[in-house]
């Protein structure tokens, strides 16, 4: 795409935001406004409005970036190597551990400086 296409594109992205803004207030004061209805209802209003909402900023030009990056991070998740369920026991085991110890550490510090610091005060 060239550079006046895109120039075009995100000619009237504040516009677009500006919309989403407004669908986003109209979605809270009219869940405020309808509190007394069913909240099957408004939570399905919610999510009519969202979904109209997040295509609007999915025009944008940062829309369309923001929706490459979540595909990327996708790819990027699939790389990951995980885990096995052993090794976050161990790992989860060992920081309790760790945890414990710092734990009581401090607090036999705490008390050994509260008593010298009454000793000597007092």
């Amino acid at each position: 795409m060239n550079i006046k296409a895109e120039a075009k594109d995100t000619r009237f992205d504040l516009v677009k935001w500006l919309v989403v803004a407004a669908l986003v207030a109209v979605a809270v004061v009219g869940n405020q406004y309808y509190s007394a209805e069913p909240i099957l209802y408004r939570v399905m209003a919610l999510l009519v409005v969202a979904v109209v909402a997040g295509f609007v900023a999915f025009q944008t030009a940062k829309g369309r970036s923001f929706f490459i990056l979540l595909k990327e991070a996708r790819v990027e998740i699939r790389k990951v190597v995980w885990p096995t369920r052993q090794e976050t026991t161990q790992t989860t085991l060992i920081v309790v551990a760790v945890v414990l110890v710092m734990a009581l550490l401090l607090w036999g510090l705490d008390s050994l400086l509260g008593w010298l610091v009454s000793m000597i005060v007092g």
